[in-house]
């Protein structure tokens, strides 16, 4: 039977991580890597707020295979205020759980402990495949508590995935 699982990614918290750790991700490989290992049929990738600034980025993201998602704001806003995307991606990951029949498991990437109480019940549901933290220093202890079968950090990727310029 062929896998069809979905990734929902926390871009801020995938960026920071792994700058944090000194090296850059390709974007490009980390989504054929999500596809090929997992079986990612859909990859969401989350953003705090729209910019004309970074236009080239959402187009980038698009052309490799993600559904760029952002996070809705008030009018008065404009970008000044952090986009805050957890419970955004929450929503969304409880909703592919019940009214997607063809999504298998759900696939979190992020280290931040707000997903713990619904990671932990998609894995009751037998709906989680893996959590990729994008930097093991600032991933919630929480995440200690569900098995390690559960759990990669993403510098263990690094010879997959890291950007590297053509020389």
């Amino acid at each position: 039977m062929k896998e069809n699982n979905y990734s929902f990614i926390d871009g801020q918290n995938l960026y920071m991580g792994i700058n944090e750790e000194n090296w850059k991700l390709d974007l490009k490989k980390f989504r054929i890597y999500l596809k090929d290992k997992y079986k990612v049929e859909k990859a969401f990738y989350f953003l705090g707020y729209l910019s004309d600034e970074n236009s080239d980025l959402y187009t980038f993201l698009q052309s490799c295979g993600y559904i760029v998602i952002f996070r809705e704001h008030s009018s008065g806003m404009n970008g000044g205020k952090k986009g805050n995307v957890d419970t955004d991606i929450v929503f969304e990951m409880m909703k592919s759980n019940f009214d997607n029949e063809e999504m298998d498991k759900i696939i979190l990437v992020s280290g931040d402990g707000d997903y713990y109480k619904t990671v932990k019940y998609l894995i009751e549901k037998e709906k989680f495949k893996k959590i990729l933290f994008p930097n093991s220093k600032f991933a919630s202890s929480l995440y200690n508590k569900i098995d390690n079968k559960y759990r990669l950090p993403i510098k263990f990727l690094r010879n997959k995935v890291e950007y590297k310029k053509n020389k």
